[in-house]
C-alpha cells in the first residue's frame, strides 16, 4: 500500500494527514499523539474513525495541523483521518458515515459587524 494524503477542516483549524502501513503511530507536528493533546477526551475524538473501523494498530498516521483551538483541531484531525480510510477502502465510507465523521461541520466564527460591538449584539439603544 502506498501513501494516502487527506485534508480535513474545522473552525480555522486544518489538518493534513499521510497515512501509511504501520503499526499505529500518530504523529502531529513531529510530537506524538498523547504529548500534542494530553487530554484523553481529545485523543478519543482523533482515534474515533480508527475504532470504529478495528484498524487502529494498522496505520502509521502523520499530521500537520495549523490554526483554531485544540477542540477544532482534534475535530478537523478526525475528519482528517476518516477521509484517508475511505480512500484506502470505499467500502467503509457507509460505516464512518453512520457516525457522522465523514461530514465537515460547516460552523464557523460570525464576522463582527461595523457600528457595532460583537456580532450581533448592539450598542444600547438611547432614546434621548
Amino acid at each position: 500500500m502506498e501513501t494516502v494524503n487527506a485534508i480535513g477542516r474545522r473552525k480555522a483549524a486544518i489538518a493534513r494527514v499521510i497515512v501509511k502501513e504501520g503499526n499505529g503511530n500518530i504523529t502531529i507536528n513531529k510530537r506524538p499523539l498523547d504529548v500534542y493533546f494530553p487530554s484523553s477526551i481529545l485523543q478519543y475524538i482523533v482515534k474515533q474513525p480508527l475504532t470504529t473501523l478495528d484498524v487502529a494498530e494498522k496505520y502509521d498516521i502523520k499530521v500537520n495541523l495549523d490554526g483554531g483551538g485544540y477542540k477544532g483541531q482534534a475535530e478537523a484531525l478526525r475528519l482528517a483521518i476518516a477521509r484517508a480510510l475511505v480512500k484506502i477502502n470505499p467500502e467503509d465510507k457507509h460505516a464512518l458515515r453512520v457516525e457522522g465523521f465523514i461530514t465537515r461541520d460547516p460552523r464557523a466564527v460570525e464576522r463582527k459587524k461595523p457600528g457595532q460591538p460583537k456580532a450581533r449584539k448592539r450598542f444600547q439603544f438611547s432614546k434621548r
